[in-house]
């Protein structure tokens, strides 16, 4: 059986490539992966899925399924990039895996017993109430046993660090007059953000090793000589989980308080609502795709103190808390260029990217071959219970 998925996969890998190559050459971010919605679903269809698109209101998000069994695993697949460089987490890498994966699963469906589902997933980058929230909200992940994906990376990696984060959007509005003339008009909404992002640096020297506290400014102003009344900044605050997180941006927001209430600025704070969960991995079904994935080549290094530090976060960790889940890392051989740096972008598109999309897809697919075929796992998948 395992011959079958391999067979399926070589067969169908050439359009993978092909696939690949026109998410990446064509990024889309959040919520407007329009070109790569259409062309996942089309190679989808073509693999014999039935497929409906636009699920629960999110346009670029779709539900593919091939199988009838009762047991029932999805593969989620991930396709925006981020704004200005791309592809520069291997989105394009993800989604290809995930139709290789299912496409090759699929052809050995019946035999074991399994629905495959192939699920897009769009807006991994937001940061908030992003693809994978709103549809396991909504209810489209009720009926699933297990959620998988392969996640591209430098190094392979089974239990990556994935913490808890939470993004959010901080408004001020003040009050315009001349700069010059007669600044004591004016309320300086630009000095609130300025005293909120000196506090928050303070603050880093009493915060936790596990937190992380980063932003941009996207609006300063509009001249040097008027007042600045509106002042706006996109901020992520991480934490280990979303416990911990809560108490982290509690104190976060205290500073952008700060700020409001030292110029007289009017604080508007959006977002932040729906956050990101730490993942919490299945570890019997990691320990399957290791070994999968061990038997075609890959090796996980032992990364030591690099792979404490290196935390990153998904919305796949939504998924994790709920379902039976894997994220692990597959390698692209990009180092030292790392994840969201224009370097990763091009190494997106290289010979080892492009064996990881094999690789990945041909482990994932034997995973669910072991997952189908192992009693009492799929008996405890069945009762959706989490073994972490």
């Amino acid at each position: 059986m395992k011959d079958t998925i391999k067979k399926r996969l070589d067969s169908v890998y050439p359009s993978l490539l092909e696939l690949s190559r026109k998410i990446h050459s064509n990024p889309e971010t959040a919520f407007q992966e329009k070109m790569a919605c259409s062309l996942l679903t089309e190679q989808l269809k073509k693999q014999g899925f039935a497929v409906e698109v636009g699920i629960e209101g999110l346009p670029t998000a779709f539900w593919a399924r091939k199988g009838d069994g009762d047991l029932k695993i999805a593969i989620c697949a991930e396709y925006d990039a981020l704004p200005d460089i791309g592809h520069a987490c291997g989105h394009n890498l993800i989604a290809a895996m995930a139709v290789g994966a299912g496409a090759a699963a699929a052809e050995a469906a019946e035999q074991l017993g399994v629905t495959v589902f192939v699920v897009g997933t769009p807006a991994e980058e937001i940061g908030n109430a992003s693809g994978k929230i709103v549809l396991l909200e909504k209810g489209v992940f009720s009926e699933i046993h297990a959620a998988l994906m392969v996640h591209p990376a430098p190094f392979d990696l089974l239990l990556p660090k994935m913490i808890a984060a939470s993004s959010f959007e901080v408004h001020y509005t003040g009050k315009e007059s001349h700069a010059s003339a007669m600044p004591e008009l004016g309320i300086n909404a630009l000095d609130a953000l300025t005293i909120a992002q000196v506090s928050i640096g303070l603050l880093r020297q009493h915060i936790p090793q596990t937190a992380r506290i980063h932003g941009i400014i996207t609006k300063g102003g509009s001249a040097p000589n008027v007042v600045p009344a509106a002042a706006s900044a996109r901020y992520i605050v991480r934490e280990k989980t979303l416990k911990d997180l809560e108490v982290l941006r509690s104190r976060v927001y205290h500073c952008f308080e700060a700020g409001g209430l030292a110029t007289g600025a009017e604080l508007k704070i959006s977002g932040g609502d729906k956050p990101y969960a730490q993942v919490q991995p299945d570890l019997e079904i990691a320990e399957l795709y290791k070994k999968n994935a061990e038997s075609i080549g890959r090796r996980f290094p032992d990364l030591g103190e690099l792979a404490e530090r290196a935390a990153a976060s998904t919305d796949m960790g939504n998924l994790s808390l709920v379902i039976p889940s894997i994220h692990p890392f597959i390698g692209i051989d990009s180092f030292p260029a790392v994840n969201h740096q224009p370097e990763f972008t091009a190494h997106c598109i290289t010979p080892s990217a492009e064996k990881a999309i094999y690789d990945g897809a041909l482990a994932l697919g034997w995973t669910i071959l072991d997952m189908a075929l192992n009693p009492d796992l799929r008996s405890r998948l069945m009762g959706k219970i989490k073994r972490e």
